[in-house]
């Protein structure tokens, strides 16, 4: 099997293989290759699909919205020991327990070993393989696989659609590799500089909004100079509870400047 180019996005993402054994339904394929681009990975390969043109499908596509480069470079192979081809750590997905086989874990510890797997051997390579939409894996499949992964759900109803379960097997990975890949795990705002209005007021501006605010509730006359009680100080406290930024300061003084216009002193 050729292996796919690097995703943009970190080649450690380009190590990591989601293989589906005999996928049935067109619609499932296009979910999946959804959840692994938008996860940041890019390989999917299929195991004898229903549909030899399962790809080209137009549930494929429709569901796939936006990934038709995945559906476009999925491989299909003839059997699953083909699929493995190249990898050197696979996770077979299954719900069901099994008293045979393979070591299980839990999908977190899964993406956390395969974190390991991925660091400590540069030219290591991870399967994540699930089964058919209606039986899963047979344990012929999953006598290929190193391990055994579950993905902790409902005991009285643990069965996930197929696609489901690759969106949280892709998660959990991206999590796991985001920071081996320095890759952010919040969304940027996009900013193109920094705004000096988010920095830090200085005490400065903090003192000059303090006294524009003691002045702004005294021209309203929600405060009484000749009778102030504690007002200012519990108001100063107030103010001073957070770090304002520049921005904030001045957005207070614009409130204050706009009190003290409504409720101009006596002549």
């Amino acid at each position: 099997m050729t292996d796919i180019p690097p995703p943009q996005n970190g080649v450690i993402f380009s190590r990591v293989r989601f293989i589906m054994v005999h996928p049935s339904h067109p619609g499932n394929v296009g979910s999946a290759a959804r959840a692994i681009k938008t996860m940041g990975f890019h390989e999917l390969c299929l195991v004898t699909p229903r549909h030899p043109d399962i790809c080209d499908l137009p549930d494929a596509h429709a569901l796939a919205s936006g990934a038709a480069d995945v559906l476009a470079s999925a491989r299909i192979v003839d059997s699953l020991g083909e699929a493995l081809e190249s990898t050197t750590l696979a996770f077979a997905l299954t719900a069901r327990a099994r008293d045979l086989g393979p070591p299980p874990c839990d999908i977190r510890q899964a993406a956390s070993a395969s974190r390991e797997h991925l660091h400590a051997h540069p030219n290591g390579r991870i399967a994540i393989v699930l089964g058919t939409e209606r039986s899963g894996l047979t344990n012929e499949d999953i006598e290929l696989c190193q391990s055994i992964c579950h993905i902790p759900a409902n005991p009285e109803y643990s069965s996930l659609n197929v696609a489901q379960a690759l969106q949280l097997a892709a998660w959990e990975l991206r999590y796991a590799l985001a920071v081996e890949a320095h890759l952010p795990l919040m969304p940027s705002t996009r900013k193109s500089s920094h705004s000096a209005g988010t920095e830090p007021a200085s005490n400065e501006k903090i003192r000059a909004l303090l006294t524009h605010w003691e002045q702004a509730l005294v021209a309203v006359h929600f405060l009484d100079p000749r009778h102030p009680k504690k007002l200012m100080p519990r108001m100063h406290h107030l103010l001073l509870r957070g770090t304002l930024s520049n921005d904030e300061v001045d957005m207070l003084r614009g409130v204050c400047t706009a009190m003290i216009k409504t409720h101009p002193a006596p002549e």
